[in-house]
């Protein structure tokens, strides 16, 4: 038997007055998996990621987490997941060990102290670990916000355009702690608008485009969508980038199919 999906969002709307954010949004995440809600500034991944994670309501439709609904099972919801925003929600005049064992004891966890030294080196910042956070670059808050959201052992975690601002040296560093996430078993749904990352992250893409899915599949489903490519000297292979501005271009609502 197949495993229920970790996330299911089923025909989701939500507008602010006038302004339409999501149109009937569809889509599913397998356990243990990384799925890319792609799209450009505006698209509604933000929305769609706070409406998962119980901070919005939806106007219509319904969407479920570990098969808590996240509108009538809103505790159940928060007990199973994490959140990184944006920008890293770090303590600036706390040390990096500190912020990690605040957040420990609000979690209500045992040990605070050790898990804290623990996630330390699990994301290399053992040495920088009694430094107040203000001194951090960039790329060291983004490993210990990451590190925070995963006190707890939460199930499914939601990373909102996590590499914004970084330079290309912390983007791969922390493209590599979203990988071994997902090879430790934990379902993550990443937001960006960076195509590279979304191609070399996930194992399922949704192109989310004026509150809609227009396309959902794997990166080598959404290269089907584009005509053969043309041979002359050697094969190019469309690339994710030109696969995202055709469908956003034509405005194409068809999704991709499993073709399993």
């Amino acid at each position: 038997m197949m495993a229920a999906p970790a996330i299911r969002v089923e025909g989701i709307q939500k507008s602010y007055k006038d302004l339409h954010v999501l149109r009937g949004v569809d889509f599913e995440v397998e356990p243990g998996s990384i799925f890319a809600l792609l799209g450009s500034n505006g698209a509604g991944k933000t929305t769609m990621v706070k409406i998962l994670s119980t901070l919005l309501k939806a106007d219509a439709g319904s969407a479920s987490v570990e098969s808590f609904d996240v509108a009538s099972e809103s505790l159940r919801v928060r007990q199973s997941i994490s959140l990184t925003g944006q920008f890293a929600a770090v303590d600036e005049v706390l040390t990096g060990k500190e912020n990690l064992v605040l957040v420990a004891k609000l979690r209500h966890v045992k040990n605070p102290g050790g898990i804290a030294d623990d996630l330390l080196a699990q994301f290399s910042l053992t040495e920088a670990g009694s430094r107040k956070v203000a001194t951090y670059s960039g790329g060291m808050r983004r490993r210990l916000d990451i590190a925070m959201s995963l006190i707890g052992n939460p199930k499914v975690i939601f990373l909102d355009e996590p590499t914004t601002g970084l330079d290309p040296e912390a983007r791969l560093e922390v493209w590599q702690i979203v990988k071994n996430l997902a090879k430790q078993g934990t379902t993550v749904l990443l937001t960006t608008q960076y195509l590279d990352e979304a191609e070399q992250l996930a194992d399922r893409i949704a192109i989310l485009h004026e509150g809609r899915i227009i396309a959902n599949g794997t990166l080598a489903e959404l290269k089907q969508l584009l005509p053969p490519a043309k041979v002359e000297y050697v094969e190019k292979q469309p690339s994710l980038e030109d696969i995202f501005l055709a469908l956003v271009g034509t405005g194409t609502n068809e999704s991709v199919k499993d073709r399993s």
